[in-house]
């Protein structure tokens, strides 16, 4: 039996999240539904004996992250929210899946079932089952090949100021200012590269922390971000949302 808990300040959502639940074809019990940060914290103070959260990230409260920075459990978690904004800093606070709202009943299973896939490897090889971590989370590639005309290029990610998206293609720019075509989406970067280099700023840019001048307030509650180019073409801008982690990332690095 799965012992689920689930986050959610959403009574619809809670609802839609239980019978979705109940109709897969796994012995699961659904042993709390909890709908702030706070209740959250209280209950995983006193109750350790969940194996795998299904959590909202945006709640009343605030972020669903401070629940795993505040309580340090090493439950698995699959999050589920409306923005895909948040990849970044859910595989950093025990994410194993990440779910864009209406979750379908297909989707969920998927995930459930990359749990037991997990729970069944570190059973087989008489590991704790907190080690999860790291064959979700492996080793950051140092090089990256992108395209250049006809010819495939090796660079290494410390030289590559930034990631871009324009027209459904992505760039890069190197610290030479040569453009590059990647052959990846900044959704899959996103995973692959070392986020404590690299920034997801927003849904067109990810930047390299070696490589940022400096940030300044804009719209009052926005920050637009300068990186050390000649080439004035990119307005980097991050949004109300994100700017606590913005300057959590580069006050920690």
């Amino acid at each position: 039996m799965i012992n689920i808990v689930i986050i959610e300040d959403e009574k619809i959502s809670q609802d839609k999240l239980r019978d979705t639940l109940n109709a897969l074809e796994f012995d699961i019990n659904i042993a709390a539904v909890l709908s702030s940060v706070k209740d959250s914290i209280s209950y995983f103070k006193n109750n350790t004996g969940a194996d795998l959260i299904l959590s909202d990230v945006q709640l009343s409260d605030g972020l669903s992250f401070d629940i795993f920075r505040e309580t340090g459990i090493d439950i698995p978690v699959i999050f589920i929210t409306g923005f895909d904004k948040f990849m970044l800093y859910a595989f950093e606070s025990n994410g194993i899946d990440y779910l864009l709202k209406p979750v379908e009943k297909e989707e969920l299973s998927k995930a459930i079932l990359k749990y037991k896939m997990f729970e069944q490897h570190f059973i087989n090889q008489q590991k704790p089952m907190h080690n999860l971590l790291a064959l979700t989370n492996p080793k950051k590639k140092s090089r990256l090949i992108v395209k250049k005309g006809i010819e495939n290029v090796s660079l290494k990610l410390e030289d590559i100021i930034l990631f871009y998206t324009e027209n459904k293609i992505v760039y890069l720019v190197d610290k030479f200012e040569k453009k590059y075509i990647v052959d990846k989406t900044l959704n899959d970067l996103e995973l692959e590269l070392d986020n404590a280099i690299f920034f997801r700023a927003n849904r067109q840019y990810i930047i390299n922390l070696n490589f940022v001048k400096c940030f300044k307030a804009y719209n009052k509650v926005k920050l637009q971000v300068d990186l050390n180019l000649t080439e004035r073409n990119h307005s980097i801008i991050i949004s109300q949302l994100t700017a606590p982690y913005f300057r959590k990332w580069i006050s920690e690095a």
